[in-house]
């Protein structure tokens, strides 16, 4: 999805702002973008599709044990994003009607277009709220509209949690069976997450305007109290990029906690996209390549240590991130700023134990010591630390508690769902976004 199209879209349904777009209007311009997506998608692309839309689906997984002992087949016998994707539908992981997924997740709590009329207190945010900050690109109902903000939220009467999801997805899909589930009713988080235009497959450096806005905007209409950040693969790129390059979001910013995050990029970017440079690619695909101008940027002058407690967790079975083990894993940041960051391999948090086996890049989102890092790290000052945690009660887990098999599998269908938005995205490059002026 172009932003162009998108503004032109969503400004139609909000001219006198008295009602939200319905789930029909969202239908209906999903409809129009697929048929143009699929209208000029490659052979390729094509073929890919049919592939997934025609593996036939096998039963879900009736308990936690047998979902984990299949993903653990299914990442010994994968090859490529495609090939996983192809393995967990005949695994039973299947998130319903393929040629359906990018209109059925596109509205309600995954719609990149919320009405959010608010105004925040103090400083204005848009075009610039500190002069030192970058200049926004995309108009500011585009990125206001991203927001998602359930009817549960507080305003301020509970700490801000912004949750920014991975390559391929939407806030919604990404923590809907883990996170979001897990913090609805509790004192020390009031979560609300973004669904960015696109599907995060946009130019990352785009990407990261919505969540530097999103800061901005929740902490302005939340009394100006902090706001954490929890976020997902990409979201963890595009978050760092937003710290390093819109510094009024630093101050306001408790703690990032990084699920699968690849601050170094990942050595399976570009096999993601068969034939590249010669057939197109996603841009924030190109961009999260190991040796990437983008990634070289984001490291550069410091870019390879936190701005705000950060707290890390990985793991080395990671499917789509690696390098991702020890010191040399993407996900390793460092501390030069000495604001507070923990590295957690759950290898080594959980050495032979159940959380420290063998669990997917999506799996680390239900992962027991992601959900208890996480927890740590809101309720204690600076990032999370296993110190603090009953790590002997935690090591013996499956799954955070309070999931169930179905957040499991709904959760594991991340990458199924991610898969399809790679494949019929459509305005693909046949090379990397250059670099922004204001970052160059």
């Amino acid at each position: 999805m172009r932003f162009t199209l998108a503004a032109v879209a969503l400004s139609s349904l909000v001219g006198s702002v008295l009602s939200a777009p319905t789930a029909s209007d969202l239908e209906a311009r999903w409809e129009f973008e697929r048929e143009i997506v699929q209208r000029g998608a490659s052979d390729r692309s094509l073929e890919l599709l049919a592939q997934l839309q025609n593996t036939q689906a096998g039963p879900a997984p009736q308990s936690i044990e047998e979902a984990l002992a299949s993903i653990t087949l299914v990442l010994q016998i994968g090859d490529g994003i495609y090939d996983l994707a192809v393995a967990l539908i005949a695994a039973g992981f299947a998130p319903g009607d393929i040629s359906s997924i990018l209109s059925t997740y596109s509205i309600g709590d995954n719609s990149p277009f919320n009405i959010n009329l608010r105004s925040p207190q103090g400083d204005r945010i848009f075009p610039k709220k500190s002069p030192s900050d970058a200049p926004y690109s995309i108009p500011e109902i585009i990125l206001r509209g991203a927001i998602r903000i359930p009817s549960s939220f507080t305003y301020g009467q509970k700490p801000p949690l912004l949750m920014v999801p991975g390559t391929g997805s939407t806030g919604g899909i990404s923590f809907g069976g883990n996170f979001r589930k897990l913090f609805k009713n509790v004192a020390y988080a009031d979560p609300v997450w973004l669904n960015i235009p696109g599907f995060l497959l946009n130019d990352a450096q785009e990407n990261a305007e919505f969540v530097a806005y999103a800061i901005n905007y929740i902490s302005g209409i939340s009394q100006n109290k902090n706001v954490s950040v929890i976020a997902w693969s990409q979201g963890n790129l595009d978050a760092q990029w937003a710290f390093k390059y819109w510094p009024s979001t630093r101050a306001i910013t408790s703690d990032l906690i990084s699920i699968s995050p690849d601050f170094h990029g990942t050595v399976t970017a570009l096999p993601s996209c068969p034939g590249y440079p010669t057939e197109s690619c996603n841009p924030a695909i190109v961009q999260q390549d190991y040796n990437s101008n983008f990634i070289t940027t984001l490291r550069s002058n410091g870019g390879d240590s936190a701005y705000v407690p950060t707290t890390t967790i990985y793991t080395n079975t990671d499917q789509v991130v690696q390098p991702q083990d020890g010191t040399g894993a993407s996900a390793y940041l460092l501390d030069a700023r000495g604001v507070g960051v923990t590295n957690n391999q759950i290898q080594t948090v959980c050495p032979g134990l159940p959380p420290g086996v063998s669990y997917s890049h999506e799996g680390m989102l239900f992962n027991p010591v992601s959900h208890a890092l996480a927890v740590d790290a809101l309720t204690n000052p600076g990032p999370g630390q296993v110190s603090r945690i009953n790590m002997a009660t935690e090591c013996l887990k499956l799954a955070a508690d309070g999931l169930t098999t179905a957040d499991i599998v709904a959760t594991e269908g991340n990458n199924i769902i991610s898969v399809v938005a790679i494949i019929v995205y459509p305005a693909k490059v046949n090379a990397e976004p250059p670099i922004k002026a204001y970052a160059a």
